[in-house]
């Protein structure tokens, strides 16, 4: 079992449901303070309210980019990431083009992922990359693993938790296995309680994205 002493530290505190409000937001930004989580993960539109909630804490702001599909153009997904990070953003979890890489476009994956890098980059904004796992064979999970290595990615994520299915154990494990120590692992999609969240840590996360992170955290207090 990982070092769970700080589980908080773990959390990206998660709101990205299409019909969230402002004030929804700001109940997000009061848990994460309230918790002490690492961050709330709020779509790029809410990324100026959500920095103005948290001004003045260590919790940081990470916005999703291409989201949730990744269907968008690299260009779409530069100028989202550049904005989001003007905007407050300290994180920023983009989705990849998840048909590009199952028909072997691999430079064209790659490349994507180097460019909102940099534009993350400039700001001192890092990247996780979300693979959408559910959609994937082991070995295309493996490939995406490696390409957002090439391509300087701080992060390797499973899931957007809007697709077919969310994280498993099985996923989170082999990529820690593929990224080592080169990257770091994000599970997310469908962690809703606190026997997942350790199971995923044990596998290798080193950073859970959840919606449910208040109530994760009521059950770890209670032990």
């Amino acid at each position: 079992m990982g070092d769970v002493k700080n589980l908080n530290k773990y959390f990206d505190h998660t709101l990205l449901r299409p019909e969230a409000s402002s004030a929804d937001i700001k109940q997000l930004c009061t848990e994460a303070k309230e918790y002490d989580f690492y961050s709330v993960c709020v779509n790029s539109c809410y990324v100026p309210l959500a920095a103005s909630e948290l001004k003045g804490t260590d919790v940081k702001v990470a916005a999703v980019v291409g989201f949730p599909l990744g269907a968008m153009s690299t260009e779409a997904k530069a100028f989202e990431t550049d904005w989001a990070c003007e905007a407050g953003a300290d994180e920023v979890d983009m989705v990849i083009n998840v048909g590009a890489l199952k028909e072997g476009r691999y430079e064209y994956v790659r490349d994507e992922i180097c460019t909102v890098e940099a534009m993350a980059y400039e700001h001192d904004a890092i990247v996780k990359v979300i693979l959408e796992t559910c959609l994937l064979t082991d070995e295309e999970i493996v490939k995406a693993c490696e390409l957002a290595v090439e391509a300087g990615a701080e992060f390797v994520k499973t899931s957007t938790g809007f697709s077919t299915g969310g994280t498993t154990e099985h996923h989170v494990a082999l990529m820690k296995k593929t990224v080592g120590e080169e990257a770091k692992v994000k599970a997310s999609g469908g962690i809703r309680d606190l026997q997942n969240t350790l199971k995923m840590i044990e596998a290798g996360a080193d950073r859970i994205g959840a919606s449910a992170s208040v109530a994760i955290m009521q059950d770890y207090q209670k032990k």
